[in-house]
Protein backbone atom coordinates (compact mmCIF):
# COMPACT_ATOMS: atom_id res chain seq x y z
CA UNK A 1 0.00 0.00 0.00
CA UNK A 2 1.96 2.98 -1.06
CA UNK A 3 1.53 6.55 0.58
CA UNK A 4 3.53 9.53 1.28
CA UNK A 5 3.76 9.14 4.72
CA UNK A 6 3.96 5.82 6.78
CA UNK A 7 0.63 5.27 8.14
CA UNK A 8 -0.28 2.07 7.55
CA UNK A 9 -0.55 -0.99 9.93
CA UNK A 10 0.79 -4.09 8.62
CA UNK A 11 -0.82 -6.80 10.96
CA UNK A 12 -4.27 -4.97 10.87
CA UNK A 13 -4.21 -5.02 7.25
CA UNK A 14 -3.29 -8.52 7.66
CA UNK A 15 -5.81 -9.60 9.86
CA UNK A 16 -8.15 -10.14 6.59
CA UNK A 17 -5.51 -11.29 4.38
CA UNK A 18 -8.11 -13.73 2.60
CA UNK A 19 -10.27 -11.17 1.56
CA UNK A 20 -7.64 -8.80 0.46
CA UNK A 21 -5.95 -11.79 -1.63
CA UNK A 22 -8.92 -13.52 -3.71
CA UNK A 23 -9.08 -10.24 -5.79
CA UNK A 24 -5.59 -10.10 -6.63
CA UNK A 25 -4.87 -13.80 -7.10
CA UNK A 26 -7.98 -13.30 -9.89
CA UNK A 27 -5.91 -10.18 -11.43
CA UNK A 28 -2.98 -12.46 -11.86
CA UNK A 29 -5.15 -15.16 -13.18
CA UNK A 30 -6.14 -12.74 -16.09
CA UNK A 31 -2.76 -11.62 -16.94
CA UNK A 32 -2.70 -12.72 -20.52
CA UNK A 33 0.08 -15.12 -21.61
CA UNK A 34 3.13 -13.52 -23.08
CA UNK A 35 5.39 -13.93 -26.27
CA UNK A 36 8.44 -14.23 -23.88
CA UNK A 37 8.77 -15.31 -20.38
CA UNK A 38 8.74 -12.10 -18.48
CA UNK A 39 12.18 -11.50 -16.71
CA UNK A 40 11.51 -7.82 -15.02
CA UNK A 41 8.56 -7.58 -12.73
CA UNK A 42 7.19 -4.97 -10.37
CA UNK A 43 4.81 -5.14 -7.80
CA UNK A 44 3.33 -1.85 -7.58
CA UNK A 45 2.12 -1.39 -4.43
CA UNK A 46 3.77 -4.33 -2.74
CA UNK A 47 2.37 -4.70 0.86
CA UNK A 48 3.49 -6.80 2.88
CA UNK A 49 4.83 -8.77 -0.34
CA UNK A 50 2.05 -11.82 -0.29
CA UNK A 51 1.43 -11.44 -4.00
CA UNK A 52 5.36 -10.17 -4.27
CA UNK A 53 6.12 -13.95 -3.69
CA UNK A 54 3.11 -15.16 -5.29
CA UNK A 55 4.34 -13.47 -9.05
CA UNK A 56 7.66 -15.08 -7.90
CA UNK A 57 6.31 -18.36 -7.29
CA UNK A 58 4.93 -18.08 -10.78
CA UNK A 59 8.05 -16.66 -12.73
CA UNK A 60 10.62 -17.95 -10.37
CA UNK A 61 13.37 -16.91 -12.98
CA UNK A 62 12.19 -12.92 -13.32
CA UNK A 63 14.01 -10.18 -11.10
CA UNK A 64 10.64 -9.65 -9.17
CA UNK A 65 10.76 -6.18 -7.37
CA UNK A 66 8.18 -4.82 -5.30
CA UNK A 67 8.21 -1.46 -4.02
CA UNK A 68 5.82 0.43 -1.38
CA UNK A 69 5.56 3.55 0.54
CA UNK A 70 5.53 2.25 3.94
CA UNK A 71 8.22 0.95 6.32
CA UNK A 72 6.35 -1.18 8.54
CA UNK A 73 4.79 -3.05 5.67
CA UNK A 74 8.01 -3.44 3.39
CA UNK A 75 9.63 -4.67 6.76
CA UNK A 76 7.08 -7.19 6.78
CA UNK A 77 7.82 -8.19 3.37
CA UNK A 78 11.49 -8.44 3.84
CA UNK A 79 11.25 -10.68 6.35
CA UNK A 80 8.54 -13.31 4.55
CA UNK A 81 9.69 -13.03 0.96
CA UNK A 82 13.89 -13.28 0.91
CA UNK A 83 13.54 -14.15 -2.53
CA UNK A 84 12.22 -10.56 -4.21
CA UNK A 85 13.80 -7.08 -3.86
CA UNK A 86 12.20 -4.22 -2.11
CA UNK A 87 12.17 -0.58 -2.73
CA UNK A 88 10.72 1.80 -0.50
CA UNK A 89 9.37 4.81 -3.02
CA UNK A 90 6.52 7.29 -3.87
CA UNK A 91 4.95 5.74 -7.13
CA UNK A 92 4.56 9.20 -8.58
CA UNK A 93 8.14 10.24 -8.81
CA UNK A 94 9.69 6.48 -9.12
CA UNK A 95 10.59 5.31 -12.70
CA UNK A 96 12.11 1.77 -13.48
CA UNK A 97 16.10 1.78 -14.31
CA UNK A 98 14.91 -0.05 -18.05
CA UNK A 99 11.62 -1.33 -19.56
CA UNK A 100 9.60 -4.18 -17.77
CA UNK A 101 7.80 -6.88 -18.89
CA UNK A 102 4.67 -6.78 -16.60
CA UNK A 103 3.67 -4.14 -13.86
CA UNK A 104 1.16 -5.85 -10.89
CA UNK A 105 -0.97 -3.22 -9.22
CA UNK A 106 -3.33 -4.36 -6.47
CA UNK A 107 -5.26 -1.74 -4.51
CA UNK A 108 -2.84 0.42 -4.38
CA UNK A 109 -3.17 3.61 -7.21
CA UNK A 110 -6.61 4.22 -5.93
CA UNK A 111 -4.93 6.40 -3.34
CA UNK A 112 -2.73 8.14 -5.90
CA UNK A 113 -4.25 11.70 -7.95
CA UNK A 114 -4.53 12.56 -11.43
CA UNK A 115 -4.98 9.29 -13.06
CA UNK A 116 -4.44 10.12 -16.85
CA UNK A 117 -0.74 11.14 -16.03
CA UNK A 118 -0.32 8.57 -13.98
CA UNK A 119 -1.45 6.00 -16.22
CA UNK A 120 0.58 6.72 -19.06
CA UNK A 121 3.53 6.77 -17.29
CA UNK A 122 3.20 3.68 -15.83
CA UNK A 123 2.12 1.98 -19.94
CA UNK A 124 5.48 3.65 -21.33
CA UNK A 125 7.27 1.76 -18.68
CA UNK A 126 6.34 -1.45 -20.36
CA UNK A 127 8.20 -3.39 -23.43
CA UNK A 128 6.87 -4.35 -26.33
CA UNK A 129 4.34 -7.10 -25.53
CA UNK A 130 4.39 -5.80 -21.95
CA UNK A 131 1.17 -5.80 -19.87
CA UNK A 132 0.11 -3.29 -17.00
CA UNK A 133 -2.53 -5.42 -14.76
CA UNK A 134 -4.20 -3.15 -12.01
CA UNK A 135 -6.99 -3.69 -9.38
CA UNK A 136 -9.07 -1.18 -7.39
CA UNK A 137 -11.56 -0.55 -4.99
CA UNK A 138 -14.69 1.20 -6.38
CA UNK A 139 -15.88 2.06 -2.97
CA UNK A 140 -16.13 5.44 -2.88
CA UNK A 141 -20.07 5.46 -2.46
CA UNK A 142 -20.27 2.64 -0.53
CA UNK A 143 -21.26 3.91 3.40
CA UNK A 144 -17.89 2.66 4.44
CA UNK A 145 -16.32 5.20 2.75
CA UNK A 146 -18.72 7.99 2.51
CA UNK A 147 -19.18 7.99 6.48
CA UNK A 148 -15.77 8.15 7.21
CA UNK A 149 -15.66 11.44 5.07
CA UNK A 150 -19.06 12.87 6.43
CA UNK A 151 -17.98 12.57 10.07
CA UNK A 152 -14.34 14.02 8.96
CA UNK A 153 -16.54 17.31 7.48
CA UNK A 154 -18.71 17.29 10.22
CA UNK A 155 -18.60 20.54 12.81
CA UNK A 156 -17.11 17.77 15.26
CA UNK A 157 -14.03 17.09 13.78
CA UNK A 158 -13.21 19.61 10.74
CA UNK A 159 -10.52 21.02 12.42
CA UNK A 160 -8.67 18.17 13.11
CA UNK A 161 -9.76 16.58 9.69
CA UNK A 162 -10.88 18.38 7.36
CA UNK A 163 -7.90 18.49 5.54
CA UNK A 164 -7.86 14.85 4.81
CA UNK A 165 -8.82 13.85 1.29
CA UNK A 166 -11.68 11.79 0.31
CA UNK A 167 -9.41 10.30 -2.38
CA UNK A 168 -11.58 10.15 -4.86
CA UNK A 169 -9.11 10.21 -7.83
CA UNK A 170 -10.38 7.24 -10.22
CA UNK A 171 -12.18 7.95 -13.61
CA UNK A 172 -15.27 6.25 -14.74
CA UNK A 173 -15.05 2.92 -16.62
CA UNK A 174 -14.92 4.98 -20.10
CA UNK A 175 -12.83 7.47 -18.95
CA UNK A 176 -10.06 4.76 -18.59
CA UNK A 177 -10.96 3.05 -21.76
CA UNK A 178 -10.32 6.27 -23.65
CA UNK A 179 -7.21 6.77 -22.03
CA UNK A 180 -6.04 3.43 -22.71
CA UNK A 181 -7.41 1.88 -25.68
CA UNK A 182 -5.21 4.35 -28.12
CA UNK A 183 -2.15 3.36 -25.82
CA UNK A 184 -2.75 -0.63 -26.05
CA UNK A 185 -2.16 -3.81 -28.21
CA UNK A 186 -5.13 -5.21 -25.86
CA UNK A 187 -7.88 -3.50 -23.53
CA UNK A 188 -9.51 -5.14 -20.71
CA UNK A 189 -11.99 -4.29 -18.43
CA UNK A 190 -14.24 -5.28 -16.03
CA UNK A 191 -15.89 -5.21 -12.01
CA UNK A 192 -16.76 -7.42 -9.53
CA UNK A 193 -18.84 -7.08 -6.56
CA UNK A 194 -17.03 -9.60 -3.83
CA UNK A 195 -19.82 -10.17 -0.43
CA UNK A 196 -17.04 -10.33 1.86
CA UNK A 197 -18.61 -12.43 5.52
CA UNK A 198 -16.73 -10.64 8.36
CA UNK A 199 -16.75 -12.12 11.59
CA UNK A 200 -16.26 -10.17 15.57
CA UNK A 201 -16.93 -7.20 17.13
CA UNK A 202 -17.20 -4.24 14.72
CA UNK A 203 -15.80 -5.80 12.04
CA UNK A 204 -16.15 -3.13 9.44
CA UNK A 205 -14.52 -0.59 11.42
CA UNK A 206 -11.82 -3.61 11.90
CA UNK A 207 -11.98 -3.76 7.79
CA UNK A 208 -11.43 -0.05 7.57
CA UNK A 209 -8.39 0.69 10.42
CA UNK A 210 -6.36 -1.51 8.00
CA UNK A 211 -6.82 0.73 4.98
CA UNK A 212 -8.97 3.35 4.61
CA UNK A 213 -9.31 4.75 8.33
CA UNK A 214 -6.15 4.63 9.06
CA UNK A 215 -5.46 8.54 7.79
CA UNK A 216 -8.63 9.77 9.92
CA UNK A 217 -7.68 7.91 13.24
CA UNK A 218 -3.61 9.43 13.07
CA UNK A 219 -5.09 12.72 12.95
CA UNK A 220 -6.86 12.39 16.06
CA UNK A 221 -5.53 11.30 19.61
CA UNK A 222 -6.84 10.13 23.14
CA UNK A 223 -10.43 10.22 23.59
CA UNK A 224 -11.28 12.33 20.44
CA UNK A 225 -10.32 9.30 18.08
CA UNK A 226 -12.25 6.95 20.38
CA UNK A 227 -15.40 8.92 20.32
CA UNK A 228 -15.10 9.43 16.47
CA UNK A 229 -14.09 5.22 15.85
CA UNK A 230 -17.61 4.96 18.01
CA UNK A 231 -19.20 7.09 16.24
CA UNK A 232 -18.12 5.34 12.91
CA UNK A 233 -18.81 1.89 14.68
CA UNK A 234 -22.49 2.93 15.09
CA UNK A 235 -22.59 4.27 11.58
CA UNK A 236 -21.58 0.60 10.33
CA UNK A 237 -23.52 -1.36 12.34
CA UNK A 238 -26.71 0.31 10.69
CA UNK A 239 -25.24 0.29 7.27
CA UNK A 240 -23.99 -3.52 7.73
CA UNK A 241 -26.33 -5.13 10.41
CA UNK A 242 -25.32 -8.17 11.35
CA UNK A 243 -26.63 -12.21 10.46
CA UNK A 244 -28.93 -14.53 12.05
CA UNK A 245 -25.87 -16.43 12.19
CA UNK A 246 -23.02 -13.64 13.61
CA UNK A 247 -21.96 -12.83 10.37
CA UNK A 248 -21.59 -9.28 8.83
CA UNK A 249 -22.35 -9.29 4.94
CA UNK A 250 -19.71 -6.55 2.83
CA UNK A 251 -20.39 -5.85 -0.38
CA UNK A 252 -17.12 -4.60 -1.88
CA UNK A 253 -16.59 -3.65 -5.82
CA UNK A 254 -13.20 -3.54 -7.37
CA UNK A 255 -12.63 -2.64 -10.94
CA UNK A 256 -9.91 -4.61 -13.33
CA UNK A 257 -7.65 -3.28 -16.05
CA UNK A 258 -5.78 -4.97 -18.03
CA UNK A 259 -3.10 -3.40 -20.70
CA UNK A 260 -0.77 -5.04 -23.21
CA UNK A 261 1.48 -2.32 -25.56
Amino acid sequence: MQTKHDIWDASQYQRFGDERLRPAIDLLWHVPAMAATPTRIVDLGCGTGNLTAILKQRWPDAEVLGIDGSDSMLDAARQATPTCSFLRADIDAWAPDGPLDLIYSNSTLQWLGNHVELFQRLVSFLRPGGCLAVQMPLMHDAPLRVAQTELARSATYADALGQVPDRRSLLTREGYYDLLRPLAATLDIWETTYLHVLHGEDPVVQWASGTSLRPYLDKLEGERRTAFREEYAQRMRQAYPQRADGATLVPFRRLFLMVTV
